[in-house]
């Protein structure tokens, strides 16, 4: 067997081990904020994909416009950061070789740059761009969870620095979020693991339920995505919000709950999936391309 062809047949092998070493770094990453009292329910939980499942459109596309608007970077970044991960998560989520481009793209330019820097932007962006896009309904299911003693976490491929402001902001016990090595506070342009998408939300959700001793068959899942159909087959419940397509189908099929706070679905569907495709694959490319051009 030639060297190429040995390689290509060991790249599934190596995405199925960094979405494990993913799902594991962000379950020790998440940001758990305990009650002082134990919760009355401490084996049930219940775990929130974001982008439009809790915040219309996509998190880490409005922190870029956000960064964008500060003049931190050019549109011509924007535009080439968000078509790059458009093919990782519309067009290719499951090619190797996309995932690695996605991959190199989302940590070309955060190198050097400090957790500091992230969580501080993270926090007036949130604050001007994400806090009235927040879905009303979905927020009263997370406080739902909140109000029989569950505890509830955002499951996000956005960086967990994101994910943990926007979960501290609306009150729920923490975040998995992509985790990007980082050394004495300051990124090495180096992912642990994978971005957390797809099997690897699975992985982070499987890494804190041991942790946390939680009984999966009591927790509860959302999302609006298809490719977080592993996150929500593990658990004993699912609902889809504000679902795709392929996912709506299949709750149908399942018996799955769905829940669609959008107005005029049908007559938008195509541009809603698209531009939040493009927007939630911007991702980590575009921050990092901000963070350069401030450098």
């Amino acid at each position: 067997m030639s060297p190429a062809r040995s390689d290509r047949t060991r790249r599934p092998v190596d995405l199925r081990q960094r979405s494990t070493m993913a799902g594991e770094a962000s379950a020790a990453e998440a940001e758990v904020e305990m009650a002082l009292d134990a919760p009355p329910d401490p084996q049930a939980a219940a775990f929130f994909d974001v982008d439009n499942t809790v915040i219309q459109g996509a998190s880490i596309f409005h922190f870029a416009r956000g960064l964008h608007r500060r003049k931190f970077f050019t549109t011509r970044d924007l535009a080439s950061a968000a078509w790059k991960q458009l093919l990782f998560r519309v067009v290719g989520s499951e090619d190797p070789e996309h995932v690695a481009e996605a991959r190199a793209s989302a940590l070309a330019f955060i190198k050097g740059h400090t957790v500091a820097e992230v969580e501080a932007l993270g926090e007036e962006i949130f604050d001007e761009a994400m806090a009235a896009r927040v879905w009303p309904g979905t927020k009263a299911l997370a406080q739902l969870h909140l109000d029989q003693g569950q505890r509830v976490w955002l499951v996000t491929a956005a960086p967990v620095e994101l994910a943990s402001i926007i979960a501290r902001r609306l009150g729920l016990t923490g975040a998995l979020g992509t985790v990007a090595e980082h050394e004495d506070g300051v990124y090495t342009g180096r992912l642990v693991g994978e971005m957390l998408h797809g099997p690897a939300k699975a992985e982070a959700v499987l890494a804190l339920a041991t942790r946390e001793s939680l009984d999966l068959s009591r927790c509860t899942a959302y999302s609006d995505s298809i490719n977080d159909l592993p996150m929500l087959s593990l658990v004993g419940e699912a609902v889809a919000i504000n679902p795709d397509a392929r996912l709506r189908a299949h709750a149908r099929d399942a018996g799955w709950r769905i829940r669609d706070y959008r107005t005029g679905r049908k007559a938008a569907w195509a541009g809603v999936r698209l531009g939040a495709a493009a927007g939630a694959v911007a991702g980590a490319a575009a921050v990092g391309a901000a963070l350069r051009r401030k450098r």
